[in-house]
């Protein structure tokens, strides 16, 4: 009979879950219109719900079996994802939605649900934020923290330097790959090495971070009084000075973010590495954003061979989803980086380039459809235009000025929209239920 004597170390072998963030109702506001009808992790992008593409990477890692989805929607929401879900991934045993009870942050969200979490001693956790498009190396993310037997990893990938201060900036070893300094958008240059909201993390690590996060915020003095002068000692009111403020102070104290809380103090440790990525990454964040991420997942299924795209023609130029429900006139040409909706038609002789055509839509004989969002059960004219302007490749925006304004480079008809015959509509966004019957650009139609 032998003795096993425990190693200092993590063992290399131990089971791994995975979180991912949805966020909730009143983030997402820069989604609209879209997001007036759909919640945006359920926004179809590339033919699938923009959470599905996190969770298939996922389920390929292969030794994940319990994804917890963190979030402040409703429990029915995601209800019938889950349950699709479930059937499509059978080696996801347990896909589960934890509710928020008000937003606590990328990371307060975490440490509310840790008894979940922890549930059967998991000692790596992912964390994805489902707003992320990618590829997803988390084998690779893996591999890298087995190997240096971290604490943290973080997906890094480079950008622009004019682009790195949106973002959080990575400052990293180039030998040995270990984060030395984490700022979130910084004000001035340190990197262009940024967070790309993918993190691989040890449960006796975070979990303790975010413990201690919240204890600084607690341990902090109350916000100093400022008090009247003798000119406005009149009109001086106690409550409104921040005197009566302790339950602002303590909702404030709940919501502990990864990015601004946990990070910088993380890099102060030894065992925070980041896995940069070379291939394609982009936020999701407003509407037009889903057309070039639209644009990337279909030309990463185009080049693993993925069978749901459709075949290519002199009239189909790939990569094209098309939705197996949907009718499509011979003569009409498609593509490239084209989704195509349940139901929707597509007249004889249509053009329809770079765009997302949601269910139920219609886009009549000779219609033109070029970097643009067609919403549900929309309407387009024959011989209508409905066009946005491409944005140079690599670009992390999806605005651009015209005329000295800032106008959204990607057109955007919400639900139930009509563009009548012969109208032209370029870079416009327009809420659900208008009727088009002018040509227009460069507005937001109310």
């Amino acid at each position: 009979m032998s003795l096993q004597v425990p190693m200092a170390h993590r063992s290399k072998g131990g089971s791994t879950k995975a979180v991912i963030l949805v966020g909730g109702p009143s983030r997402g506001t820069r989604f609209r219109p879209l997001s007036l009808d759909v919640p945006k992790p359920l926004f179809e992008v590339a033919g699938h719900p923009i959470i599905w593409h996190c969770l298939a990477a996922v389920a390929a890692v292969g030794s994940i079996q319990d994804v917890n989805i963190i979030g402040y929607y409703d429990e029915t929401v995601f209800r019938d994802f889950i349950k699709d879900a479930t059937k499509e991934f059978p080696n996801l045993s347990s896909i589960k939605y934890l509710r928020e009870y008000e937003a606590l942050g990328t990371a307060g969200g975490l440490y509310h649900f840790r008894d979940a979490i922890l549930k059967g001693r998991p000692d790596r956790l992912f964390v994805l934020n489902a707003d992320v498009c990618c590829s997803f190396p988390l084998g690779e993310m893996l591999k890298l923290f087995d190997d240096k037997d971290a604490e943290a990893v973080i997906l890094g990938t480079r950008v622009s330097d004019d682009a790195a201060t949106n973002f959080g900036c990575i400052v990293s070893d180039a030998h040995t790959r270990r984060v030395l300094h984490y700022v979130e958008k910084p004000e001035s240059r340190i990197s262009n090495l940024i967070n790309c909201g993918v993190y691989l993390f040890a449960t006796e690590a975070i979990f303790p971070s975010i413990k201690s996060a919240i204890k600084r915020r607690t341990d902090r003095p109350a916000r100093l009084v400022s008090y009247p002068s003798s000119d406005n000692l009149e009109t001086f009111h106690p409550a409104s000075s921040g005197l009566n403020d302790d339950d602002d102070e303590e909702r404030k104290n709940q919501v502990i973010r990864l990015e601004q809380d946990i990070l910088g103090d993380m890099a102060d440790s030894k065992q925070f590495f980041v896995y940069e990525t070379k291939d394609f990454w982009r936020q999701i964040k407003t509407a037009g954003s889903a057309v070039p991420a639209n644009a990337l997942y279909l030309q990463r299924a185009w080049q693993a061979g993925s069978e749901e795209l459709a075949k290519p023609s002199a009239n189909l130029v790939a990569p094209v989803f098309i939705h197996p429900t949907a009718e499509i006139h011979p003569t009409a040409k498609l593509g490239p980086n084209v989704s195509i909706g349940p139901r929707a038609v597509i007249g004889a002789g249509a053009r329809v380039k770079e765009s997302i055509v949601l269910e139920d839509c219609e886009i009549k004989h000779d219609a033109c459809v070029l970097y643009s969002i067609i919403g549900w059960g929309s309407r387009v004219g024959a011989w209508a235009r409905v066009e946005g302007t491409p944005t140079p490749v690599g670009s992390h925006s999806t605005s651009i000025v015209k005329n000295g304004v800032k106008v959204q480079s990607i057109t955007i008809l919400g639900k139930d929209c009509g563009v009548g015959d012969e109208v032209r509509v370029q870079n416009c966004v327009c809420l659900p239920y208008k009727e088009l019957k002018r040509d227009v650009a460069n507005e937001v139609i109310m």
